[in-house]
């Protein structure tokens, strides 16, 4: 049962989620949920029970914390809803963006936490090649994969919603049987997205270095494509040619030059574009050429950009997409689009706390004394785990909520031109742009 006391533009939204839950499941989801939309500061589970405590029908903290701990619903028929409410604001074209963020957190007896990557706070691999240092944190890396929800009020602008997740465990404290890569993760998500897609749709999958690799671009179906960074010293190759009828078939052409090749090829000119991306006008120069990428996507063509700053100021890098058939500024242009999934990783970790529940255990025999603490990680088997994967599944399904909310209820070219410092007789001039939008 929803609290009365909410909106029922939410309560509506809310009933959508009903299926993948028991009837008191779904009491407690709710509830949850709401809470933690309206907890202020840290969001620590007991300060969400507490956000949205009712006197009159109040329920006992420990079925909530059962509902996180123990509950046999899974966050992946809660993403699936997610995908359905936002697919009316979604062009044929979805495009899903692809990364994995660590969430800091500490304690030992936390099931899945290791010392991981900290991308935020190394400065290896941004150009600088003096004083480049890695560091690393202890805590969750998760796989997440969001949907780009282009925005109603900025033509070229969107905003990434994550709606599906893997946790990722190091070697060192996985079992060999369980251990997969964060590729490998990444392709299962996907199937899981690509098996949502409603008849006619098709998915443009975007991703970092990391993800543009065969584990996940050599499973794409036909109708998806992959855009992500190429490597300055790639194999490329021409298309085999014909076949002569003696010996095995090849599957690949001559040697073509890579991005690093082409770039220094004076006998082929470079072209000026400019392009909208990360919400500035750009002017890049830009060579091209379609070609196999055999390592990467098999013998799948894909059409490679090599881009260089006129001003000198960054390196020349090299993209790829196997929609060779696109032009150079839409690669490009889709390729800036993965940013927004580090901006919904802010938004959540700030806004939303994900990183602010416990998700521990410890609890010693009566009368016993607390063990001596060793270094690192002492998990105990699986306990712990489905906390783990149920409380982000709250966090993010929170985020993504206000924002499917807003977007159906919300008026957003009021509020706009209220942001910008126009008048909102200027917003009420474009209403009708929104009604045709949600309509």
């Amino acid at each position: 049962m929803i609290d009365p006391t909410t909106p029922m533009s939410m309560q509506s939204l809310l009933l959508k989620f009903s299926g993948c839950f028991t009837k008191p499941g779904f009491d407690n989801f709710s509830r949850l949920l709401i809470g933690w939309i309206l907890c202020q500061g840290r969001h620590s589970i007991s300060r969400v029970i507490q956000a949205n405590s009712d006197a009159d029908n109040a329920k006992h903290h420990s079925c909530l914390y059962r509902f996180l701990s123990v509950g046999k619903w899974t966050a992946d028929s809660v993403g699936k809803v997610l995908f359905h409410l936002l697919l009316p604001f979604l062009s044929r074209r979805i495009t899903a963006l692809i990364d994995d963020t660590l969430n800091e957190r500490c304690g030992p007896h936390l099931f899945g936490a290791g010392m991981h990557y900290d991308a935020s706070r190394s400065t290896y691999g941004r150009g600088t090649s003096v004083g480049a240092k890695k560091y690393f944190a202890f805590g969750h890396n998760w796989v997440v994969l969001a949907v780009w929800v282009p925005l109603p009020w900025k033509a070229k602008g969107g905003l990434a919603v994550p709606i599906l997740f893997r946790l990722y465990r190091s070697r060192k404290t996985c079992p060999k049987t369980l251990y997969r890569k964060r590729t490998e993760l990444a392709s299962e998500l996907v199937k899981i997205l690509a098996g949502c897609l409603p008849e006619g749709y098709a998915l443009r999958l975007v991703g970092d270095s990391e993800y543009a690799c065969k584990t996940v671009v050599r499973h794409l179906a036909k109708n998806q494509h992959f855009t992500g960074p190429m490597t300055m010293n790639a194999a490329l190759y021409d298309e085999p040619g014909l076949y002569g009828g003696r010996g095995r078939r090849r599957r690949k052409g001559k040697r073509l030059p890579s991005p690093a090749a082409l770039a220094a090829r004076k006998s082929i000119p470079w072209e000026e574009l400019t392009v909208t991306i990360y919400g500035r006008e750009v002017t890049i120069l830009v060579k091209t050429q379609i070609c196999l990428w055999y390592t990467v996507a098999g013998a799948r063509k894909v059409r490679m950009v090599v881009t260089r700053d006129p001003s000198g100021t960054l390196n020349d890098r090299a993209f790829f997409s196997t929609d060779y058939e696109q032009s150079a500024a839409a690669i490009l242009i889709e390729f800036a689009r993965r940013w927004e999934i580090e901006v919904a990783f802010r938004n959540v970790k700030q806004a939303m706390g994900v990183e602010d529940p416990q998700n521990g255990w410890w609890r010693r025999k009566s009368g016993s004394r607390q063990p001596d603490k060793k270094a690192g990680p002492n998990p105990r088997g699986r306990k712990g785990e489905k906390a783990i994967l149920h409380t982000l599944a709250m966090a993010f399904a929170a985020y993504a909520i206000v924002v499917v909310w807003y977007l159906h209820n919300g008026n957003c070219q009021e509020d706009v031109a209220r942001g910008r410092g126009k008048s909102a007789t200027r917003g009420a001039l474009v209403s009708t742009q929104r009604e045709a939008f949600l309509h």
